[in-house]
């Protein structure tokens, strides 16, 4: 006898329960997997966080203190300003590394373990600045310009995606050869005492003392493992500082008179003054800044997986001129990438932005007590010289192997890099080179860094962009 036909609920039971009969006679259904957190947006659990975030402060700290060592040096300020200076640069780069890894909404942020703090490129146009300016003025022209500088960054970010091509290996490259080059008789200085009207300057003992700081880092380099090795040159500056105290070279006068907790005082070092000169020299660094910025960005985005479009890009860009912007309101300098915390990241494999997002709160947190500053205003000149040699040094290389990807088999390409080269050069070997040209070219050209830059923007333009239809040097790489 024929059964009577299910009706559509009861064909939808019956298929529900051979379904299910079907499934027990297999085995217990596995549990779909958790949704996984991107290594980027990981929190780590303490015992991992703090030894990452010890490593990347070691990586970052000596780069973030250097300019306004330098600038402070250069325009003569006391103990006092040297602290506050120096504080304010912490501040900002804590400000500025926060905002950066964390975001705000779509408006600023690349949310990637991104460190932004003063960027030694403008250390040599800055000296220049100061250098053809007034005593009393220096550091308010240069805080105009650095405004200025922050502003441009601010309006060209959303676009500079589009300029990119005319900034390739081998522009970018020569830049920051030149950085390292220009910025070197700096620690030269700093090794025979750092006063050059001082009747002992370039004494033995200053010397002995910047040797054996500069040998202190070559050993921990060579026999040191893991993170010692990593932070060779703050062990440098500690051995170099200790060793200073018997011969009566480390002056401990600044820990009695710094503030132990403070905020920076808004242009506590004068209102801004704004030059044409000095804001073109700044302007034409800031491109630079941004080039290495958003080459950094790149790479993270390749180290961290997770690809940098050109939202995540401006974002970045945005935060570089907005720190900037601020910077100079409480004492900082042009900020830009980090490259040697990039590194951090591809070394030890810890991609998380809230491991970088903690180094820049404990940043923020130095800069707030003005007497951890005055600790690094304590390291004598020499025992800076030795270690400033590793430093700068370390600069060149990084654009020498930046150059080494310019495609430097092509004649063009030589010539392009031995003129801009060159042109670098000429303020390092004639000081005197530009001394009668007008004010604003010496501010411009005076620097190796603002005229190796121009000279090697300009060429690239005339050989591989005006009147020819062969294709461009690659723009950018994230390598």
């Amino acid at each position: 006898m024929a059964q009577p036909a299910l009706g559509p609920a009861e064909a939808e039971a019956e298929a529900e329960a051979e379904a299910e009969a079907e499934a027990e006679a297999e085995g217990p259904c596995p549990t779909p997997p958790e949704t996984s957190v991107h290594p980027v947006d990981e929190k780590l659990r303490p015992s991992r966080l703090v030894p990452a975030t010890l490593q990347h402060i070691a990586a970052m700290y000596a780069g973030v203190v250097t300019p306004p060592l330098i600038i402070g040096q250069a325009v003569g300020l006391d103990q006092a300003g040297m602290t506050r200076l120096i504080a304010a640069s912490l501040l900002i780069a804590g400000c500025a590394t926060l905002l950066q890894t964390l975001g705000i909404g779509g408006f600023a942020g690349n949310r990637l373990p991104f460190v932004n703090a003063a960027s030694s490129a403008g250390i040599a146009p800055m000296l220049a600045i100061a250098e053809t300016t007034a005593p009393g003025h220096q550091l308010p022209a240069i805080y105009g310009a650095v405004l200025v500088a922050g502003v441009f960054c601010l309006a060209a970010g959303p676009f500079f995606g589009r300029l990119l091509r005319f900034f390739p290996p081998l522009v970018t490259g020569v830049v920051i050869t030149l950085i390292g080059v220009t910025l070197m008789p700096v620690p030269v200085s700093w090794a025979q005492g750092g006063d050059k009207e001082a009747a002992d300057f370039g004494a033995a003992k200053y010397l002995a003392l910047a040797a054996f700081t500069l040998v202190v880092i070559l050993l921990i380099q060579r026999f040191g493992r893991g993170f010692l090795k990593q932070v060779a040159l703050l062990m440098g500056l500690l051995t170099g500082t200790l060793a200073a105290i018997p011969f009566g070279l480390a002056d401990f006068s600044a820990l009695k008179s710094a503030p132990v907790a403070a905020l920076p005082t808004p242009f506590a070092f004068g209102a801004p003054e704004f030059r044409p000169a000095a804001i073109l020299s700044l302007c034409i660094v800031m491109l630079v800044l941004m080039t290495e910025s958003a080459a950094g960005m790149l790479a993270l985005g390749e180290i961290c997986d997770r690809r940098t479009d050109g939202r995540t890009l401006t974002r970045g860009l945005r935060t570089d001129g907005i720190a900037t912007l601020l910077g100079p309101v409480f004492g900082g300098f042009p900020t830009s990438a980090f490259a040697q915390n990039v590194g951090v990241v591809s070394l030890t494999k810890v991609r998380s932005r809230y491991v970088v997002a903690a180094a820049g709160g404990a940043l923020l947190v130095l800069g707030a007590f003005p007497v951890l500053g005055a600790v690094v205003s304590l390291v004598p000149m020499p025992v800076l010289g030795g270690a400033g040699i590793v430093l700068f040094g370390s600069i060149a290389v990084s654009g020498i192997r930046t150059l080494s990807e310019a495609g430097l088999d092509d004649s063009s390409n030589i010539v392009l890099v031995a003129v801009a080269l060159g042109a670098g050069i000429v303020p390092l070997a004639a000081p005197g080179f530009y001394a009668g040209f007008p004010s604003w070219a010496q501010t411009v050209l005076g620097s190796g860094i603002s005229a190796g830059a121009l000279v090697a923007v300009l060429l690239n333009l005339f050989f591989h962009h005006l009147g020819t239809r062969s294709r461009p040097a690659v723009a950018l790489k994230s390598s």
